[in-house]
């Protein structure tokens, strides 16, 4: 919907000083510029440096070559149906979501949300459209002052601190019952349909399942989502975690993506008329194993990503398959025919949704255009069963060097997106890995 289609004026009605002109970069973090609301009601063009969509965790940057040579600008184009006004600000503020678009009126190919946009085109194609639902699971921390201290669980109402054995507990939510209480508010005002809240099971650790829908709009909330946490965290003195491995020795932080396909008619393709599973179905489950291992940094984008898996730890260490197992990497839920799903179980909440929507999405639909065919499905347990399902990489750098030379992930992604994240990825994790540890001074200042 364009400008001149949406009415706008309520912008002056309600005081709105200015507006919040996002993206997501390359991480999913919220970056961009705040406009005189004036301006924006206009229809000002709005324009931000094209090497934003690709910053670095670290806050530096890859080579011009990757944002393009001489530091050239994008358009950012509002999406009229994300605004909405900033339910945390002080004074009257809104946001917006925008697309990235270059000065040649081409789609940003670097722009994560342009990314997903394009994989769900492939789908569009076919006639389908993916219905997605991510589940979200975080911690809430105390403030962390010196990054070389552990995080802490805040006090609770007793004035002590939790131990981790609330998990499932409603006392547990009602702990930080303010929190939640702003929460549920802002995500009203947001207009993001949460389905059910749940403490899990580390120290002040919680999940919220959003209510599945379109690709797109689902990764725009799920974006807006994470944003409006950090935001009411800190009013209320709280520090909001989305790192997949925050605590040693805790259960890690995933965001699972339960996947279906619908067409035209909106049938769920996973399905036959007569209820059953469809040759589609099983073609998409083989997708999501064979090309995952090439997609995983924009599952598992961070070198902490990857200590999430850990064998016991309600995280999957492999990508077998099975039915109401959550040992595996790729579960499918007991559902009805309408209903027959595909839970994606790798991709922590430490990622990009634009670009772990983008990556299951595209796994699943090489998988029906190849026609491929799973392996059997698991049974039982499958942390200690040798050889159960295509094994996952441990580390970011050899997940980096998978992507890099997959000629199926470039032919789905395209070549300068994938350049641009190998990039940036290769530069967070030079940062990473110029600093000593703890663990190192503590084992290896001893030794000869």
């Amino acid at each position: 919907m364009t400008q001149n289609q949406h009415d706008l004026s309520w912008l002056k009605s309600a005081g709105i000083r200015e507006v919040e002109c996002l993206v997501a970069d390359i991480n999913g973090f919220p970056r961009g510029k705040a406009m005189p609301a004036s301006s924006f009601a206009a229809g000002q063009e709005l324009r931000l440096c094209r090497a934003v969509a690709i910053q670095t965790a670290t806050g530096d940057w890859a080579d011009y070559q990757f944002s393009g040579e001489g530091d050239p600008d994008m358009k950012l184009l509002p999406l009229y149906s994300t605004l909405k006004q900033v339910p945390w600000a002080g004074k009257p503020r809104a946001l917006a979501v925008h697309d990235c678009e270059d000065l040649d009126g081409s789609p940003t190919p670097i722009a994560s949300r342009n990314v997903l946009k394009g994989v769900l085109e492939k789908y569009a194609q076919h006639g389908w459209s993916p219905v997605v639902a991510p589940e979200l699971e975080f911690y809430v921390f105390a403030p962390n002052l010196d990054p070389n201290d552990p995080f802490e669980a805040p006090d609770k109402r007793n004035g002590r601190r939790e131990d981790g054995q609330q998990g499932f507990s409603l006392g547990g939510l009602n702990d930080l019952g303010a929190f939640w209480d702003e929460v549920y508010s802002a995500l009203e005002m947001l207009g993001i349909v949460g389905d059910t809240f749940v403490h899990e099971l580390g120290p002040s650790q919680y999940e919220i399942n959003l209510i599945h829908g379109d690709a797109l709009a689902l990764a725009d909330q799920t974006f807006l989502f994470k944003y409006a946490l950090r935001e009411v965290g800190f009013k209320h003195g709280l520090q909001v975690v989305f790192m997949a491995k925050p605590l040693a020795g805790q259960p890690g932080s995933s965001m699972h993506i339960h996947q279906s396909v619908v067409d035209a008619q909106g049938r769920n393709i996973f399905s036959t008329a007569e209820g059953q599973p469809s040759a589609l179905f099983a073609h998409f489950i083989a997708g999501q194993q064979q090309l995952i291992p090439e997609l995983m940094p924009l599952l598992c984008p961070h070198v902490n990503s990857y200590r999430r898996f850990a064998k016991h730890m309600a995280a999957p260490v492999n990508l077998s398959w099975g039915y109401d197992n959550r040992s595996v990497g790729i579960r499918i839920p007991r559902s009805s025919p309408a209903a027959r799903r595909v839970e994606n179980r790798i991709p922590g909440c430490d990622a990009n949704p634009y670009l772990a929507l983008a990556a299951s999405l595209a796994a699943g639909l090489y998988g029906m255009q190849q026609q491929l065919q799973p392996g059997a499905e698991a049974v039982g347990t499958v942390f200690d069963q040798e050889g159960s399902g295509p094994e996952l990489p441990r580390t970011l750098e050899s997940a980096l060097a998978a992507m890099r030379h997959s000629t199926r992930v470039r032919s789905l992604l395209g070549d300068e997106f994938v350049d641009a994240f190998v990039a940036v990825k290769e530069v967070e994790l030079d940062s990473f890995l110029a600093e000593v540890t703890p663990w190192e001074r503590r084992f290896l200042a001893a030794l000869a």
